[in-house]
């Protein structure tokens, strides 16, 4: 038995997508201390079974169109400069909000008529939110109904871009994921949809990487990798100021030992003289100055 696939590598897809890691404090031993959102992903999901994910998918066509003219906070142009391509920038930014919505019941959008958040301490209003999320997850209703209905605009300028992987040849399913980080909205409250999502937690990440190098909390590698970015931060707002930065990517390296690797990121002693060309991933999630 070998382990060649049956498949070409070379022909399978890079599929566009995004993911956003949203960020708040929440109540520990020594005070509020930051926690992220995770979510666990069904046994019978076809990629990514039983892992813990952030909200996020792949990057639809209706994306496109929802940027054209459903978003605020940031504009076409400057999208694409940030993420380093030619078009289509802000599209990966409507797929994290979107994402986000459909799997974790979060909405960071704002009432076009004046720019105010939407007022989650209106039940009714919830229950709404909650009927148009289950309906979008049931495929009956585009998100893009959903925003034009309840007269909102999508707040691109809550998320901000901070690290971009690409799946490695080999997998049968590859993709070009940016991700996004924001803080979680004052009032709203995470929920997963009992299908795709079975579970949902706010961890902290020193824990969770604990977690997942001992085996006890599957990850995907650049799910890991971006948990380790949260490390140097203890509150929620200084992962979001230094995430709103905007500071250059610099690619993650490797340090080989033996047979095994361990991967570096940015500010990781060695990471200087490590090797830049087996991982595909770039962070901007950092300290200043590292």
């Amino acid at each position: 038995m070998t382990d060649t696939p049956d498949y070409d590598p070379t022909t399978v897809p890079i599929r566009p997508a995004a993911t956003v890691m949203v960020v708040e404090d929440r109540p520990a031993d020594s005070g509020d201390e930051l926690r992220v959102l995770m979510l666990r992903r069904t046994s019978r999901a076809v990629f990514g079974s039983d892992m813990w994910v952030y909200p996020g998918g792949r990057v639809d066509d209706e994306d496109e169109e929802i940027a054209a003219g459903h978003v605020v906070g940031l504009d076409a142009t400057e999208a694409d400069r940030r993420l380093g391509v030619d078009r289509g920038g802000l599209a990966y930014w409507v797929a994290a909000l979107r994402e986000c919505f459909e799997e974790a019941g979060i909405l960071l959008a704002r009432r076009a008529h004046d720019g105010e958040a939407i007022d989650v301490s209106d039940p009714a209003t919830v229950a709404r939110l909650e009927r148009h999320r289950s309906a979008l997850n049931a495929g009956e209703r585009t998100f893009a109904e959903i925003i034009a209905e309840e007269a909102v605009v999508l707040d691109a300028a809550r998320i901000h871009y901070i690290g971009h992987w690409i799946t490695p040849l080999g997998p049968p399913r590859r993709f070009d994921t940016r991700f996004f980080l924001a803080a979680a909205p004052a009032g709203q409250v995470a929920a997963h949809d009992d299908n795709e999502i079975v579970h949902h937690e706010w961890v902290a990440p020193g824990p969770a990487m604990q977690h997942w190098e001992a085996d006890q909390m599957a990850m995907m590698s650049p799910t890991a990798r971006m948990l380790m970015c949260l490390l140097p931060f203890s509150r929620s707002a200084d992962a979001v100021a230094a995430a709103a930065l905007d500071l250059e990517p610099q690619q993650v390296r490797v340090r080989r030992e033996g047979d095994a690797y361990r991967i570096l990121l940015p500010g990781d002693a060695g990471w200087q003289d490590g090797d830049p060309d087996t991982e595909f991933g770039w962070v901007k999630l950092r300290l200043p100055g590292t």
